[in-house]
């Protein structure tokens, strides 16, 4: 089997932890219904993970948090779950997907 490298190329990435976390997102104060409370609108870029399938205070096996905390990206493949610590990459045509933050130490570096 033939082997293969990357090719350097330089990526934008953000490491995801909670609702409005990537600088892309424009999320914004919203007054609760009630009129007591206010909370962020939903991400723009990472937008709250909410599935009927899924109990939001069931925990994730791939990081042990709850899916209440966690967010949920569209890409080019579908939507994709992201755990807090995860990374959005930017790819070099815009496309954005997530990544793990060990795969993301293995594969990525800081550029100059």
């Amino acid at each position: 089997m033939a082997k293969f490298k990357k090719k350097p190329v330089v990526i934008e990435a953000t490491q995801w932890n909670e609702n409005g976390d990537h600088p892309d997102d424009n999320c914004f104060e919203v007054l609760s219904v009630d009129g007591d409370t206010t909370f962020l609108s939903e991400g723009k870029v990472v937008r709250r993970f909410r599935t009927p399938q899924v109990a939001g205070q069931k925990e994730c096996n791939h990081c042990g948090v709850i899916f209440h905390n966690h967010g949920w990206i569209d890409t080019l493949e579908g939507g994709h779950i992201v755990c807090p610590g995860d990374w959005i990459i930017t790819g070099v045509q815009g496309e954005r997907y997530p990544c793990k933050p060990d795969i993301f130490e293995m594969t990525y570096e800081p550029a100059e």
